[in-house]
């Protein structure tokens, strides 16, 4: 199972922890958080690209600044991309208990990659998937909301193509019902990705941007979130190894 959260903002949060600890903190338990940036230009765009930057990197993910027009490419283009990151890391770490250390897939015979590449691909399609999409509804973002919908919706397009199970849930920061929480769950973790399109219209665009607090509440949720669905995917995931221990069946 692959867990993360895309973070979508301009950057420069200036509530609570650094967003970059608390990145740091989501790939410690195995999350890996991708943001893309929507900035403006001058200084104030300049200060949040580095903060984008930095924050994927603490997390094991991929950044992109984007226009508008961009954005919706750009949230599938880093769900799938990350989808393949971690399957290449289970086949890489078995082809190195099988064959060697110094060993990649590149290395392999031309008859073995090919067999190698197909259970890959059959993984990619497969494998579940667990998404937090995390969206500043900060004052300065208000502008931008339309967009970061019309992404989100495409996202979920291309989830339910997928073979594999895919979960969503959704947030928002800072909240809205209580100015003191740093973020607002709008979805719990479903499959049905028709609502979250009509959820937008509740986030009350407006505050500060506490990136940091909001990526704690997003981290803890996903650890501490268990349920029937979460327990079927943690065992598919014994199951991705297992197929990763299948490769030794083609090299030998």
């Amino acid at each position: 199972m692959v867990q993360q959260i895309i973070v979508i903002t301009d950057g420069c949060s200036n509530v609570g922890l650094d967003p970059v600890t608390a990145a740091a903190q989501a790939r410690e338990e195995n999350i890996v958080v991708n943001v893309i940036g929507v900035v403006d230009e001058g200084d104030f765009g300049l200060r949040g690209t580095r903060e984008i930057e930095d924050m994927a990197k603490s997390g094991g993910g991929l950044s992109k600044i984007v226009n508008s027009k961009q954005l919706s490419q750009t949230v599938q283009m880093m769900t799938r991309k990350t989808v393949v990151h971690t399957i290449q890391q289970v086949v890489n770490e078995e082809l190195q208990h099988i064959i060697g250390s110094t060993t990649s897939l590149e290395n392999l015979h031309p008859d073995q990659r090919e067999k190698v590449v197909d259970v890959i691909e059959d993984l990619e399609e497969n494998m579940s998937l667990r998404v937090v999409l995390l969206i500043d509804a900060s004052a300065s973002m208000k502008p931008k909301i339309n967009a970061v919908e019309d992404a989100v919706h495409d996202l979920m397009l291309s989830l339910q193509a997928r073979k594999g199970r895919s979960e969503v849930s959704l947030f928002h920061f800072p909240g809205s019902k209580n100015k003191n929480e740093p973020a607002e769950m709008d979805l719990d973790w479903s499959t049905e990705f028709a609502i979250m399109k009509r959820l937008f219209y509740k986030i009350n665009m407006r505050g500060a941007t506490p990136t940091g607090p909001a990526l704690l509440k997003v981290i803890k949720y996903m650890i501490d979130k268990h349920s029937e669905d979460e327990v079927k995917m943690l065992n598919e995931t014994k199951d991705v190894h297992k197929k990763g221990a299948m490769l030794s069946d083609y090299i030998v």
